[in-house]
């Protein structure tokens, strides 16, 4: 019997090609493996990893880096005198504390009987004074005149010898009279003009012995008109005018008090001129200069003054600063009202600038971190000048690089740190 083929055949199946599933897994795989061999690399090559929400970043830019330090203050009038006492007596206050005062206005009164009774005394003096100089002068015109009669009379009494002397002359030639009376006739005309050269001396040297005589009096008139001057003027300032327009500040004594001389009354604000008084850090004053640019924050408006005063002692760790500022009519100032301002230490163009943070002082301005494809490279930097918002960086990033601005302890000092 003959068995069948069974037991000598054998099945054969059609061997069938990837399929696109089969492609995509291992395209996965691939993928994973890649991802995994740079994750395994990354850490590999980096000391430590920081978490990104630890940090603050910052992009570097290019722009105008304003130095700055921030202050507060007060506004102080710039222009508030004390009026004082001219002299001695009892005050009598014409205004009170609040009120408005116009420049020249009264606001107070000095009651002074002293002065008043040396300002009559000196009055009659004057007057006195006055009449005995009227006197000297009709005096003086009185004697210029007898002396002027004098010189005439004695002209006269020449005329008259020169005559006779010519007629003694005549007569002697003629022999009609004797030697003695000529000579007689000679001495008489010698007489005479001895008499009117002496005459005319006398008038000459009196004229200007009276006229000293005049001045004598004149000046000493005007001594003591002088001195009345001032006992006037004295007496005028015992009411007290107000030396500017402005409002009245704080009696500085009481009502019909007695005070002495230039003793405080009180103290005339003036409204028109205001400056703000800034205490700024002393660590800041070898910094701060005369006409620096301020910038005031005052009643949500902003001013722009100039540095007008530097304190050269430092109270309390402070300077005390006064800021001129420009008149506003449209900004209403009050006297000690509270002010933050901005001085302007140095305004720099066209810089490469990172904003501040704690990278400066940790970092010494000397190392930064810099961020890229998920890693913090320590870089070297330097830096510049420094605002209290921006940071300049001359050497070590270019514009638009991102830097860590948060403390640089957190990376330990490392090269390279991953951020997740």
């Amino acid at each position: 019997m003959i068995r069948d083929t069974s037991q000598q055949d054998s099945v054969m199946t059609q061997k069938k090609g990837l399929t696109v599933k089969t492609l995509m897994w291992l395209a996965v795989i691939v993928l994973l493996a890649v991802v995994g061999w740079r994750a395994i690399d990354s850490w590999l090559t980096n000391d430590v990893s920081v978490a990104k929400e630890q940090l603050k970043l910052a992009t570097v830019e290019r722009g105008e880096l304003l130095r700055d330090i921030v202050s507060t203050g007060k506004i102080v009038a710039a222009n508030a005198p004390v009026i004082y006492s001219p002299e001695e007596g009892l005050v009598t206050m014409s205004v009170k504390p609040g009120d408005m005062v116009k420049a020249g206005q009264e606001v107070a009164l000095i009651a002074s009987p002293q002065l008043m009774a040396r300002l009559s005394q000196q009055k009659t003096l004057v007057q006195q004074l006055t009449s005995a100089f009227n006197r000297e002068k009709l005096s003086a015109r009185r004697k210029q005149l007898e002396l002027q009669q004098k010189l005439e009379l004695a002209k006269v009494d020449l005329a008259a010898a020169e005559r006779e002397a010519r007629r003694a002359d005549t007569s002697i030639a003629r022999q009609l009279i004797s030697q003695i009376d000529f000579e007689q006739a000679q001495d008489d005309l010698a007489k005479a003009k001895l008499r009117t050269h002496h005459a005319e001396q006398e008038a000459f040297l009196s004229k200007d012995t009276l006229a000293f005589e005049v001045e004598n009096k004149e000046l000493e008139l005007k001594a003591q008109q002088q001195v009345l001057a001032e006992l006037q003027r004295k007496v005028d300032e015992l009411t007290v005018l107000s030396p500017v327009a402005g409002i009245v500040g704080n009696w500085l004594v009481e009502q019909k008090a007695k005070v002495g001389t230039n003793q405080s009354l009180m103290m005339i604000v003036d409204l028109s001129a205001y400056e703000a008084e800034l205490q700024v850090p002393e660590s800041y004053a070898d910094e701060l200069g005369l006409g620096m640019l301020v910038e005031i924050s005052v009643a949500g408006k902003q001013l722009v003054g100039q540095l007008s005063s530097i304190s050269p002692e430092v109270i309390n760790n402070k300077v005390t600063t006064r800021v001129r500022m420009p008149t506003d009519e449209g900004t209403a100032l009050r006297q000690n009202q509270r002010v933050s301002a901005r001085i302007i230490l140095e305004q720099k163009d066209d810089v490469l600038m990172v904003r501040r943070g704690q990278f400066y002082q940790s970092g010494a301005g000397k190392v930064g971190y810099q961020i890229k494809d998920g890693v913090a490279q320590r870089i070297a930097l330097q830096s510049g000048a420094t605002s209290m918002s921006h940071i300049e960086i001359l050497n070590g990033v270019k514009e638009g690089d991102t830097l860590v601005i948060s403390s640089l302890d957190v990376f330990d000092n490392k090269d390279r740190v991953l951020l997740y």
